[in-house]
């Protein structure tokens, strides 16, 4: 049953998903990194600038609590056994385009998020909340365009993204001579389930605290490790970068097998990582309370470097710079794991084990705050009955214990589907609604010429549509 559902799902990526997919990412990306004149470059240090603001009202979501909240979803497995995978399946080029992916995307990122900004919808107890159903809803007016991608997005985020991570965490422990693969990965899947529950049913408030609070030093002190590795094994390192360049522009091999080149995996892998352009991101960036919608462009274009550029590089090259050859049969975590050990030992695969539990945890977290934002937009931006809450997050629990028993293509497969479908309606969405987001990058820029605090007000740029906000 699994073989002939994973050669289904496989057959409609290779001819739908794959094109099309490219073809939007690079396409779109590179129209907006041009409109907005590289604003990648251009806005990089003021990014950072803006994430060290306060919120404008006291208590409220800050710029670097909603880039926590983003970059908690993004920075998670992928970016280690997502990394890792592209790697040893579609070659050393895959790293090249995941590069190429971070950075035109960083350009899509600012649009999206722009625009969650400009829509965002005021609650009861006067915080933010939006992201793509709302602006495809307010923006184009398309209430039917907006249930799809909501739905799209459950199911990804509950379902493929969330199976994904539970199934990586699990490959970590093959390395270990206690796997039992019959055994071990339900007794895995079954632990992250039951805290996973334990948070998203109440009373996780502390176990959220420590992890938002660790997994960013766990990020740091992982960065480090990948450089002691780079350091160690810096005379490898040319060759890496000779590698890297060679298979990237081999385009007789990509175009001879482009599902299976490093140019697709690249692409797959580095969107799965990031996120840029399927329309996450914008949920968390909606949150914000902040005086310009530009500001919060820029914290979401500045998170798909953190992620992509910093550490999906930083677990590359620790891989790369080992020596060890990647192979099929080491895709994933085992990979990273032979790739340490060269110099660490054993303490190499308890250390992306930890990393894994850490981040997979955070992942999941963050994976369900989307979901339930876009559960309440498609139940008329209303809490759906606590019934019916209770029945999907305990259908949610139990997707994250199925994921860990899953088959690996069947796993990547339904994430890759999902993920496209995402991308496919929001990337033409944000297309055909930049102009609102490129004049309020104009509004802001002209503002910061003048020496002010850029602050938003919607007939600056000519709307005249009644938003909850900025008016």
């Amino acid at each position: 049953m699994f073989e002939k559902l994973t050669e289904f799902l496989e057959s409609i990526n290779t001819v739908l998903y794959y094109p099309l997919l490219i073809i939007l990412l690079l396409c779109i990306g590179l129209y907006f990194t041009f409109k907005t004149k590289f604003i990648q470059i251009r806005f990089l240090k003021e990014s950072i600038s803006v994430v060290l603001e306060k919120p404008q009202e006291e208590g409220a979501v800050s710029s670097f609590e909603a880039l926590m909240v983003s970059t908690a979803s993004r920075v998670g497995s992928g970016n280690i056994v997502g990394i890792s995978t592209a790697i040893c399946l579609g070659g050393y080029g895959a790293v090249f385009w995941m590069w190429i992916v971070a950075i035109i995307g960083g350009a899509s990122a600012f649009i999206e998020s722009t625009l969650a900004q400009i829509y965002k919808k005021k609650d009861k107890d006067g915080t933010s909340y939006g992201g793509p159903a709302y602006y495809i809803e307010e923006g184009l007016k398309s209430r039917k365009l907006g249930v799809i991608f909501a739905v799209s997005l459950i199911l990804t985020y509950a379902i493929g993204f969330n199976m994904l991570a539970s199934f990586n965490l699990q490959t970590s422990f093959m390395t270990y001579d206690f796997y039992n693969p019959k055994k071990t990965p339900f007794i895995i899947g079954l632990t992250l389930a039951l805290v996973t529950s334990i948070c998203i049913f109440g009373g996780g408030k502390r176990i959220i605290k420590f992890t938002s609070t660790l997994v960013p030093f766990m990020g740091v002190i992982y960065i480090i490790v990948a450089l002691i590795m780079m350091v160690v094994n810096i005379s490898y390192i040319p060759t890496v970068f000779k590698n890297i360049f060679e298979d990237a522009f081999n385009f007789r091999a990509i175009f001879g097998a482009l599902a299976s080149s490093s140019m697709m995996y690249g692409i797959k892998r580095g969107l799965y990582s990031n996120e840029a352009g399927i329309g996450s991101a914008p949920n968390a960036a909606a949150s914000a309370n902040i005086s310009h919608p530009v500001k919060q462009g820029l914290v979401q274009m500045l998170s798909v470097f953190i992620d992509t550029l910093i550490i999906c590089t930083a677990t590359a090259f620790m891989c790369l710079s080992s020596g060890i050859e990647p192979t099929e049969a080491l895709s994933g975590a085992p990979y990273v794991q032979e790739s340490l050990s060269t110099f660490f030992g054993s303490f190499g695969n308890y250390f992306i084990s930890l990393s894994l539990v850490l981040f997979t945890f955070t992942t999941l977290i963050g994976n369900l705050f989307y979901v339930d934002s876009n559960l309440f937009y498609i139940n008329n931006k209303k809490k759906p009955s606590d019934k019916f809450m209770l029945i999907f997050r305990i259908f949610a629990v139990f997707v994250i214990l199925l994921g860990a028993m899953s088959e690996v293509k069947l796993a990547w497969d339904i994430s890759d589907l999902l993920m496209g479908i995402m991308a496919l309606i929001n990337l033409p969405s944000i297309l055909f609604l930049s102009k609102k987001a490129i004049a309020c990058l104009k509004d802001y820029e002209k503002q910061k010429t003048e020496g002010k605090d850029p602050k938003f007000k919607s007939k600056n740029i000519g709307m005249t549509e009644n938003l909850d906000y900025w008016n």
